[in-house]
């Protein structure tokens, strides 16, 4: 470069046009280094080398002021809530988290505070923008921490439990070219140190609970440890330098972190096939923190209890979320669920499937447990009050049909004063139960406000069980692809049976899955979603992001459904749009009649029995439907006993007799399904985490289920 005046403007660095003025002296030669899309652009100076670091405009202003920032009027990425539920909510309580060593409770001021202070720690020990980083741990306030200074100062953290072995650990890790780990605690440490020691690079290991003195010395790899402590210490003391010293101001040069930017990885669970890298952006999960309100109208004070993994998709957009409103959030544990229902009396709970059907099969066995008489008046109030909510259903038109037919005026009316009369008739029957009754489920769980499923199918005994109590359950949809939810029930319109109307700005469309016709409501097809919320796309996979997105930007989500006709009169008047989902396009079994099933209405129904722990149906190429069943031998034996199947003095049921009882359990509670189920494969050990056959989101892997137990099935078929 040749250089024509001692005085002049040299543009150095960002795509913001960030100017710094040099001499002719002080300034020989520019050069921008090859490792520029790390952030770091290097000026061969005789005096200064100038970083550029990112940061998010709203946490971090005060960054941005000194190079000319201006003023925004809207949040631009995830941590940018951080700062405005500060000045909002402040000394509120945001977390407690009673169960990690030590107990913390910390307040919106506090959590800002230690989130911008965590990310300024990442940059002093070397994390550079759009560097990958890998987020190994568990649910808690610092994992909330970690989560979002590494948003914060430009870097895109790579998800996962710790609950995952250590190889796909490694490989999530490898895959993502990440950098660096943070992990839960020492424990963890230990465990993947020589996996990752032989296979992987690590610059630095951050440990978010825990001493270093708990670290196996022979665990050490020769890269640096540091605790949660140190990284907050060392981003706090930086900050102090930075504000206080104008020369420390002058080694960086900060820029605005871009919407558009990648936030974050999340490895999908995998049910089938090899996890893929979706790439969500911040405008992605922005679009999750603004449009949920509809769904989940929370205000300040309201309290959620957490317990889900805070990688999955779900749990973390609702965290996010409810962040924005003032709320409090309480962290819990599978085990400690039942009692922080009650201590803490949550507001709201939002969870998966599977944690709903827990409660609901406690409440079943703490009825069941009572003496006969208080037995059959609880009982006799569940019929009571499902016939109730049913004819309310009927009123209010919140029933689902597939009929584009608009039903006569005639009927519609008759319909109306039947349903009108027989709820008339029920409500006292109903108010009555809620107070004798329902009460005191209500005093033993909380959910004051509602529960919010998703991440899951939920099954309709589950769903007409909570309304007949009067705990509202509003089930929603979505995928990890589209950060996640596309559509969930509003308080308003809370459809059971559906998965509610999609939210703001996103749009469904139901197609044939052959030709891509878009089909007219009431039809069953493939569900495709477009909108601000779906991914970047699968990292490193341009192939498998071709097959996911089109070039429309529609979303083939693998999901068949149909959308609800719309309805002016009727008891389907106030359904119209709404979507019902109908099984996976991948689980369909196809049976060598040629017919097609779907086995999740079979496994949906066949849950409704509390003999049965897990079921997943089998029959693929089979001239009839088949089943693999964990009982649930408790259950199993006090239904043996009853029945006079055994004596009262057996203690295990056999496995011949155990088939018996599970057939007459099928028989009642899938009669109204169009398939039912023939041989059925007993087997002892459920289907876990650990064992690879549920993912981490609790979903069983239909295909290591069947591989597992190939021999035996095909003895079935015989």
């Amino acid at each position: 470069m040749n250089l024509k005046s001692n005085s002049f403007a040299t543009l150095c660095g960002g795509r913001h046009g960030v100017c710094h003025f040099w001499s002719q002296q002080q300034l020989v030669t520019i050069l921008v280094s090859k490792s520029r899309k790390l952030g770091r652009v290097h000026c061969q100076s005789k005096t200064a080398e100038v970083e550029i670091r990112k940061c998010s405009p709203f946490l971090e202003s005060e960054l941005l002021s000194g190079n000319g920032g201006l003023p925004l009027t809207e949040w631009r990425t995830v941590p940018d809530i951080w700062r405005t539920s500060a000045e909002k909510f402040g000394d509120r309580v945001a977390v407690v988290d009673p169960y990690h060593d030590p107990p913390t409770t910390m307040t919106y001021k506090q959590l800002d505070q230690e989130i911008v202070d965590f990310s300024e720690g990442l940059r002093v020990i070397g994390l550079k923008p759009h560097e990958k980083i890998a987020l190994f741990a568990d649910n808690s306030c610092r994992w909330l921490v970690a989560d979002q200074g590494m948003m914060a100062s430009g870097a895109i953290n790579v998800v996962r439990g710790s609950r995952s072995s250590d190889q796909e650990l490694l490989q999530l890790y490898s895959h993502s070219e990440s950098v660096a780990l943070a992990i839960d605690n020492p424990e963890m440490y230990n465990r993947i140190a020589d996996t990752f020691g032989s296979h992987a690079a690590v610059r630095f290991v951050i440990l978010l609970w825990g001493e270093k003195s708990s670290l196996v010395t022979e665990a050490r790899q020769g890269y640096p440890a540091y605790t949660y402590k140190e990284i907050i210490e060392l981003g706090h003391k930086s900050r102090v330098d930075l504000l206080d010293s104008e020369d420390a101001r002058k080694q960086y040069s900060y820029e605005a972190i871009n919407s558009d930017d990648v936030a974050t990885l999340v490895y999908t669970s995998g049910t089938t096939g090899n996890p893929k890298g979706v790439m969500l952006t911040h405008k992605n999960l922005l679009h999750q923190i603004l449009n949920l309100w509809e769904i989940v109208p929370a205000v300040p004070g309201d309290r959620f209890l957490s317990m889900l993994p805070p990688w999955h998709a779900y749990e973390r957009a609702c965290e996010y979320f409810i962040f924005t409103h003032g709320t409090e959030q309480v962290y819990t544990t599978v085990k400690n669920l039942k009692e922080d229902l009650r201590r803490y009396q949550p507001h709201y709970l939002i969870s998966v499937p599977l944690v709903y059907e827990t409660l609901y099969s406690g409440i079943l066995k703490q009825i069941n447990s009572n003496s006969a008489a208080r037995k059959l008046i609880a009982q006799l109030f569940l019929r009571i009050s499902m016939a109730y909510m049913e004819a309310k259903r009927i009123y209010e038109g919140k029933c689902l049909t597939k009929d584009t037919k608009q039903p006569s005026y005639i009927v519609s009316l008759l319909d109306w004063l039947w349903a009108r009369t027989i709820a008339a008739i029920l409500l006292p029957l109903h108010m009555l139960a809620k107070k004798i009754v329902y009460s005191k489920i209500h005093s033993g769980i909380g959910i004051s406000k509602a529960g919010i499923s998703g991440g899951g199918s939920l099954s309709s005994h589950v769903d007409k069980f909570f309304e007949a109590i009067d705990i509202k359950i509003q089930n929603g949809y979505g995928l990890t692809e589209s950060a996640p939810v596309i559509a969930a029930r509003s308080l308003t319109c809370n459809v059971l049976g559906s998965i509610g109307r999609p939210i703001q700005h996103v749009e469904v469309k139901v197609v044939n899955s052959e030709t891509d016709e878009v089909l007219p409501p009431g039809s069953k097809g493939t569900v495709k979603a477009r909108g601000p919320l779906i991914m970047k796309g699968y990292y490193k996979n341009p192939e498998a992001t071709k097959q996911a997105i089109d070039e429309n930007g529609w979303l083939n989500t693998g999901d068949l459904g149909w959308i609800v006709p719309d309805h002016s009169i009727g008891r389907s008047r106030n359904c119209g749009g709404v979507i019902v989902l109908e099984g996976r396009a991948k689980d369909t079994i196809v049976l060598s009649t040629g017919e097609n099933v779907e086995p999740s209405e079979i496994e949906e129904a066949a849950m409704g029995s509390s003999l049965i722990q897990q079921i997943v149906v089998i029959g693929q190429d089979q001239r009839r439907l088949g089943a693999i069943i964990v009982p649930n031998k408790e259950e199993v034996l006090l239904a043996a006993k009853r029945s006079a199947v055994v004596d009262s003095e057996t203690t295990e049921v056999s496995k011949e007799k155990t088939v018996g009882l599970l057939h007459d359990e099928l028989r009642k509670w899938t009669s109204g399904c169009s398939f039912q189920v023939g041989p059925i494969l007993v087997v002892d050990q459920p289907f876990t985490i650990d064992s690879g056959l549920l993912t981490p989101t609790m979903k069983i892997k239909r295909d290591r289920v069947a591989a597992l137990y190939k021999e035996q099935i095909d003895n079935l078929y015989k």
